[in-house]
């Protein structure tokens, strides 16, 4: 088996969204560099002019780090590893099967939980309930061929 990789976006961006949000990126950063300049030769600097800065700086980057692609999230599973990036600046956490105790399947959630008393809370959400299906699926099938403890619930008590 090889790996399968399923997106939790709510809908994917294609090229024009992301060429936007590259530019609106480096439009913000040169903005801010602008205000950089700019207030290193005036006379009064305060200290709202640098929040706005920093604001813009990071606004900037944030873009251009999504317009690139690298802000998705996602959960790839393979043979014997979850791969879940379940935020999108933070980077995809591991799961390894011989490092996971349990997994419990609700219907719009699950829980992983480690070895090492790591419990992974994953949500789901109701937009796209095909997709839930399939990802749950592949997490059945995971936990069968690697030996992990499933439990599938229907609520949380």
């Amino acid at each position: 088996m090889e790996k399968e990789y399923f997106s939790l976006e709510i809908r994917d961006d294609n090229m024009l969204t992301k060429i936007f949000r590259i530019i609106l990126g480096l439009l913000c950063c040169g903005i801010a560099l602008f205000w950089v300049i700019y207030n290193l030769r005036a006379a009064k600097v305060y200290g709202i002019q640098w929040i706005t800065i920093s604001f813009l700086l990071c606004f900037g980057l944030i873009q251009i780090y999504s317009g690139f692609g690298r802000a998705v999230k996602f959960i790839e599973i393979t043979v014997n590893n979850i791969k879940l990036k379940k935020n999108s600046i933070l980077p995809a956490v591991d799961l390894p099967a011989d490092n996971m105790e349990k997994i419990e399947l609700f219907p719009l959630k699950v829980h992983f939980f480690c070895s090492n008393g790591k419990k992974i809370l994953l949500r789901f959400g109701i937009s796209d309930p095909d997709k839930v299906e399939l990802i749950k699926t592949a997490i059945v099938k995971f936990a069968d061929r690697n030996n992990v403890i499933l439990e599938i619930k229907n609520e949380e008590i």
